[in-house]
């Protein structure tokens, strides 16, 4: 391959305690938690808008809020905050147990949270490089419009999803599975109108089971497979994945349905093919709802997604390792910032459907995070948070989903707080303090802050 060999002077236009590298779920939680402690904070987004998969991915419902079966609510702080903020204003459902939302009135939502906060943003910026001097990152290079430029940070916290800044770094990384590389499959989530919910909703509850013979009622895989028998559906899924319904719209859903499988998300050349790949699925996909599902026979396809979906990339190598033993025994650790009780969500990383990695947890199931998992080996200012934090793959299926990676966010951002304040690296910062900030923040941290759910 060519090389050119260049030369420039990149300006440093900017200086600021904390540099917050993308502005989805981890991102926002992290911005707002640093803010919040009196810092100057910085975000670069790549997209128009802060919420990620949330909004530009359409992903328009967010769970578990509370332990396996319901009964307890494990995550508070910031992802419980905009939850409640958002349904008050009309715009979603929350019980404490999942957030289904408008995807618009979101983006408007943590806009308002930030400008309260005095968060700089720096939309339609691309994350580029890193300078790293003796284990710390001096300035991080963005690409816009304006150009190449330079934030510097005393802290910089890694909210890319793939930990690009980790990598770029030289923080080590691994990627997929440990055999053979493979990462979950993405998707292109799109919305669709003209729905009569309640119809689909009793073909789903009373109709199907019947009809087919076929207990599992949200799957409905042998709908799917008369559709592709008939020769009417191609076999690139075999379950529903999400179908995400709001009050706030009652003809409107949004789907979990497309899966791209055997593509790397850090290449841009298998972004731009599943992107392609994706959209071309939705509208195949539209077409078979509307043959088949009682209720969506007058659908038709409103967008769909400004982003591609990814469930799998780089996760950092980090102080610790979290594991599927882990989630599985439910351990408690010293340095916990908060409770996860997904359900290991391990999709087929080569076909549809499921992997056989997956694992459904027992009624009550719930564990915490440990902080160590934040902090990547050889790099001392950098924390990393949401799903490229320092865990096993079959882990990740359970870590990867929203409110664990605002758990991580929030956690990150007030330990970069503390090593501002203390002219330190976020390893040496009294765990025992972060804990306490984050509580008195309504995050639930340790056993003692867990509550009864209110629906």
């Amino acid at each position: 391959m060519r090389a050119i060999e260049l030369k420039e002077s990149i300006p440093v236009v900017r200086e600021t305690d904390v540099l917050v590298v993308g502005g989805g779920p981890a991102g926002v939680a992290a911005a707002l938690s640093a803010a919040r402690q009196g810092l100057d904070v910085t975000v670069v987004e790549q997209t128009n808008c802060l919420g990620g998969i949330a909004t530009s991915g359409l992903h328009g419902h967010i769970c578990q809020y509370c332990s396996w079966g319901g009964e307890f609510r494990v995550v508070g702080g910031i992802c419980d905050e905009f939850a409640r903020s958002v349904s008050a204003r009309g715009y979603g459902a929350y019980d404490e147990r999942s957030f289904d939302f408008e995807v618009e009135a979101l983006k408007l939502v943590l806009e308002e949270m930030f400008l309260k906060e005095k968060i700089n943003i720096l939309y339609y910026t691309q994350f580029s490089d890193v300078v790293v001097e003796d284990g710390n990152i001096r300035a991080v290079v963005i690409q816009s419009k304006n150009g190449r430029e330079a934030v510097a940070a005393k802290i910089v916290i890694d909210a890319t999803g793939d930990a690009d800044v980790a990598a770029r770094a030289g923080a080590p990384f691994e990627k997929g599975r440990a055999d053979d590389g493979a990462t979950q499959p993405m998707t292109l989530m799109f919305q669709i109108g003209g729905v009569d919910f309640q119809k689909v909703h009793h073909f789903r509850e009373k109709e199907y089971p019947v009809k087919y013979g076929d207990s599992n009622k949200y799957k409905l895989h042998k709908l799917w497979k008369e559709a592709q028998d008939n020769g009417d559906m191609e076999p690139f899924q075999d379950g529903i994945m999400g179908w995400w319904h709001t009050p706030t719209r009652p003809d409107q859903l949004g789907i979990n349905f497309t899966h791209i499988f055997g593509k790397d998300c850090t290449r841009m050349e298998d972004l731009t093919f599943a992107t392609i790949e994706g959209r071309r699925q939705a509208f195949h996909t539209v077409d078979v709802y509307r043959k088949y599902v009682p209720g969506m026979e007058g659908c038709w396809m409103s967008h769909c997604a400004a982003m591609i979906g990814t469930r799998e990339s780089r996760r950092i190598v980090g102080e610790y390792v979290i594991t599927e033993q882990d989630l599985m025994a439910q351990r408690d650790f010293d340095d916990s910032i908060g409770y996860g009780s997904f359900f290991i969500d391990v999709h087929n990383c080569t076909g549809p459907g499921m992997d056989s990695e997956t694992w459904n947890p027992p009624k009550g199931f719930k564990y915490q995070i440990p902080y160590r998992a934040l902090l990547p080996k050889n790099v001392s200012n950098l924390l990393v948070a949401g799903r490229c934090i320092s865990c096993t793959h079959v882990a990740l299926g359970s870590l990867r989903v929203m409110p664990q990676c605002m758990i991580e966010g929030e956690a990150a951002g007030a330990a970069a707080a503390m090593a501002v304040e203390s002219k330190s690296s976020p390893r040496n910062i009294s765990i025992g303090k972060l804990q306490d900030t984050l509580r008195k923040s309504g995050a639930i941290v340790l056993q003692k802050d867990i509550v009864k759910r209110q629906p």
